[in-house]
């Protein structure tokens, strides 16, 4: 048995064949396709990144309505209603 190497009896050849040969003549211009990417964020994806945009916890202010709320003063029908209506609104948004 004789081994001629890794590529055979006639060396190594590629794994995709060779294109045709193409020629441009001089004066005349070619125009290509190229495939285009595409990104499709979802909607859980655009609500996260409005949850990474919202500002920082004012840590203080919590501190003071969890005060508020505690001892019965915080919690009143308008502000109940403002609240409904400004969730709604974001949720109608997405």
């Amino acid at each position: 048995m004789e081994i001629h190497g890794a590529g055979g009896a006639q060396g190594p050849q590629p794994i995709y064949p060779r294109l045709a040969a193409f020629t441009v003549e001089a004066g005349q211009t070619v125009q290509t396709q190229a495939p285009r990417d595409r990104v499709e964020i979802s909607p859980i994806g655009r609500m996260l990144d409005g949850v990474a945009r919202l500002p920082e916890i004012r840590h203080e202010k919590v501190e003071e309505i969890r005060s508020q709320i505690a001892s019965g003063v915080y919690e009143t029908p308008e502000k109940l209603e403002l609240a409904l209506d400004r969730m709604m609104d974001e949720f109608s948004g997405w």
